[in-house]
């Protein structure tokens, strides 16, 4: 035995020590990555995930994010069922098909999008959102599909479309059939446009890629929480290939903001009134079109 061991205080034993810290469970205290403050998990999801100190917005999963702007209200699933089938076989380190396998067994969904029917405020709207856990929030084709699905549903009802992203763009695996759904969604947003129906995008941090270069810009109002990455390739990518510095928040919703792409930043605690708000204007202002429409039409 050293001396140390002859010295050492006797009450503070490694079984004692192993049974105090075991008291403790786990995920019950988070440290915040911007300000290091460190908080119950408790609190942080009681306020939306921000940061209570610095008022950083943490991600939420697509489920999360469905609830909170839909402050609690039912929500209808649809397209839940659908997966990928994995057409190219792909395979890099491992199977694509296991990739796939241990995210849908992880998070309990079959691929990296909700989508289904709900209401923000009293307003009856498809709403769709990214989860960015699952495999990045990429877009393959159920993710494509699931989206589409969205607008099929709003030009049959005749209600809006609110679609939140989070992604890193397509999904490699799935190469050009991924590429594909860019072109896919955007076409039905002009079928949305044609009849007058509301298309409302947020996007969150991250939406980069193949998401950002299609449908998450080109809603009737684009809003943005604040500090999100939003661009196509990342900063460094750009700083790497253009060989220069660039400015001060390049990318971020602010940023953005200030070159007219994004239409307002709203902090995530005022998303669900501001969201039902131009909701609301933007329905009361189809259907007082479409009755002057009739009218018009009966004079004729």
């Amino acid at each position: 035995m050293s001396s140390f061991e002859k010295v050492k205080t006797p009450g503070i034993k490694e079984k004692a020590k192993s049974e105090r810290t075991n008291r403790v469970p786990e995920g019950m205290w988070f440290k915040c990555t911007s300000c290091g403050e460190v908080m119950e998990t408790k609190v942080l999801q009681e306020n939306h995930y921000i940061c209570v100190e610095c008022n950083h917005h943490f991600r939420m999963s697509a489920r999360e994010r469905i609830h909170h702007l839909t402050s609690g209200q039912a929500f209808e699933e649809y397209g839940e069922d659908l997966r990928s089938s994995d057409p190219l076989e792909f395979y890099d380190l491992k199977p694509y098909k296991e990739r796939l396998e241990a995210a849908i067994k992880k998070h309990g969904q079959n691929d990296a999008f909700l989508s289904g029917r709900s209401k923000i405020g009293d307003t009856v709207v498809q709403i769709g959102a990214f989860d960015f856990k699952f495999m990045g929030g990429s877009m393959g084709t159920v993710v494509g599909e699931r989206i589409t699905l969205l607008f099929e549903h709003a030009l049959k009802e005749e209600t809006p479309v609110v679609l939140v992203s989070a992604s890193g763009g397509a999904r490699m695996q799935e190469s050009i059939l991924s590429l594909m759904q860019m072109a896919k969604t955007s076409a039905f947003i002009l079928e949305m446009r044609k009849a007058g129906l509301p298309y409302i995008s947020l996007l969150t941090d991250p939406t980069t890629g193949g998401v950002a270069a299609s449908f998450a810009m080109l809603g009737d109002v684009i809003l943005a929480e604040p500090k999100a990455l939003i661009g196509f390739a990342g900063p460094r990518v750009i700083e790497q290939t253009i060989r220069q510095k660039l400015p001060e928040g390049f990318q971020t919703s602010e940023f953005l903001l200030q070159q007219g792409f994004v239409d307002q930043v709203v902090p995530r605690e005022n998303l669900p009134s501001t969201v039902a708000m131009l909701l609301q204007m933007m329905m009361w202002s189809k259907n007082g079109n479409s009755e002057k429409n009739k009218k018009r039409k009966t004079k004729k």
